[in-house]
């Protein structure tokens, strides 16, 4: 199904929106991500995808208390909607046939030191 198509980093992201349940918001969303997988991550790109990800209908938004923190402006929380978690089902489900479907002895590789 093409609709359910996430990139490896829109994955990232939703994946991440789903372990900071209540509480992902861009900043709280990158720190995880780095400290879950140790990989920089730009401001840009997640606000990107985080963007796509709303247009697909995947996250949705809302904004949270003004805070004085920053400037009188809101914190944007992200949470998983219907369709996103059937998409990433799907994804699951996909990455976990293609994984039984290898051959033990394709993994079972020695390599030369």
């Amino acid at each position: 199904m093409k609709q359910f198509q996430l990139g490896e980093f829109e994955e990232v992201v939703m994946l991440t929106v789903g372990i900071l349940h209540g509480d992902a918001y861009g900043v709280s969303i990158k720190k995880e991500i780095e400290a879950r997988l140790g990989r920089n991550v730009s401001v840009g790109a997640l606000q990107t995808a985080l963007k796509r990800l709303e247009q697909k209908g995947y996250l949705q938004s809302q904004d949270g208390e003004a805070t004085q923190e920053r400037a009188g402006r809101p914190k944007r929380f992200f949470q998983i909607t219907a369709l996103g978690k059937k998409a990433m089902e799907y994804i699951r489900s996909t990455r976990n046939e293609l994984w039984n479907a290898i051959p033990k002895v394709a993994l079972d590789v020695k390599f030369a030191s």
